[in-house]
């Protein structure tokens, strides 16, 4: 199924809860999409997401949706524990896909969708939101273009008095929002090796509702998570620190929402030469205090942005940046994180991912991957 004279592609949102209606919108306001129905086993929801006056068609038969030739791609808002029956539905039907996160409750689970997009030949996107706004964009362009310098730490903070959900923890809730984040800007050359989570639960939900999860990199810098549904206080902050600059993301600052600090610590250089102890000591590192900017960023819905990348990878028969890969590498970190969970936040190390070609189907097999193989396409809004 090709997109020819650029006619706009028949799309069909899945659900119509708590995000489908975001997708009905985005999807409605993108050139290259045309919503052709919401289905929901609540017709009445769906009636109340359209309005009473839509041309968009209502069904409550994802079977009869797929049978209509006329929905060339599905978006997937449903439970998360549908998101495997439902998405492997749409592939087999010929359809291109886009799912809420996570990709799969397990990873096992997501590699069968991940392997059936590649044996049919249809796009597989998560949609890891975040990914798409103007910040990420130029925190992931001023890491791979080196201008912080290496990679030192990420740090990422994102608490509030959530919703308590009843079928998952905090960590597979909250996280997947930042490893995602993590995925899409570090460099082609590192990646995440291990994992070591920590929860607690001290409001008896049964499962964390507060989490720590601390990766170690390839290149041998730590990633550390905190997420929280029992803050009073509502926090977004993300660190990323590097031998040159140092960038703080505060995604509830409406005025500076972005900063880039030239401040930091570096080794002293003249240490070799040093030979009395107590000198070196004092000497071990020197301070660099520069500007701080503000970088002036388009203020673009992220949401859009992944429709329009979703319509774009169809057109362009590519992969879009986050691909199922990329949704199978953030499952591979949340399952090594559930199991140190489970094992009182001893280190676990993370399956690797390893590609295969586009043109050919087959197993995704547990081998290391080099980040050249990842495919990872560019944003294109």
């Amino acid at each position: 199924m090709r997109v020819e004279n650029g006619n706009p592609i028949g799309i069909a949102v899945v659900g119509g809860g708590y995000w489908g209606p975001n997708l009905v919108r985005n999807a409605q306001q993108t050139p290259g999409l045309r919503l052709q129905y919401l289905c929901d086993l609540n017709a009445e929801r769906a009636q109340a997401v359209l309005g009473n006056y839509s041309t968009v068609a209502i069904s409550t038969s994802l079977a009869d949706v797929l049978a209509d030739p006329a929905v060339q791609a599905v978006a997937v808002a449903t439970p998360a524990a549908t998101h495997f029956d439902v998405g492997m539905q749409a592939l087999e039907a010929g359809k291109h896909v886009l799912i809420e996160k996570p990709l799969a409750p397990t990873f096992e689970e997501g590699r069968q969708l991940v392997e059936a997009a590649e044996r049919l030949g249809r796009v597989l996107m998560v949609d890891h939101t975040f990914c798409y706004t103007s910040e990420v964009r130029h925190i992931r362009e001023s890491v791979r273009s080196g201008r912080i310098g290496d990679l030192q730490y990420l740090d990422s903070v994102r608490i509030n008095l959530g919703i308590v959900q009843p079928d998952v923890d905090v960590l597979w809730d909250l996280a997947p929002h930042d490893l995602s984040i993590f995925d899409a800007i570090l460099p082609e050359d590192v990646h995440p090796v291990s994992v070591a989570a920590h929860g607690s639960d001290p409001v008896g939900a049964g499962h964390a509702c507060v989490a720590h999860l601390t990766l170690r990199l390839s290149n041998g810098a730590l990633a550390h998570v905190h997420v929280n549904w029992l803050s009073p206080t509502k926090i977004r902050t993300f660190v990323v620190g590097g031998s040159k600059r140092t960038l703080i993301w505060d995604d509830l600052n409406p005025t500076q929402r972005l900063s880039e600090h030239d401040r930091g610590v570096q080794r002293n250089p003249d240490l070799d030469d040093m030979t009395n102890a107590d000198v070196r000591g004092r000497r071990l590192v020197s301070y660099r205090t520069g500007d701080t900017v503000a970088p002036a960023l388009a203020n673009l819905e992220a949401l859009r942005s992944v429709m329009v990348e979703f319509a774009a990878a169809i057109a362009e028969n590519r992969r879009p940046l986050t691909d199922g890969f990329a949704g199978l590498r953030v499952l591979a970190i949340l399952e090594a994180a559930s199991e140190s969970l489970a094992k009182d936040g001893q280190s676990v190390p993370i399956r690797p991912v390893r590609e295969i070609p586009r043109d050919t189907a087959g197993v995704i097999e547990n081998v290391p991957t080099t980040m050249a193989e990842r495919g990872r396409g560019e944003v294109t809004v």
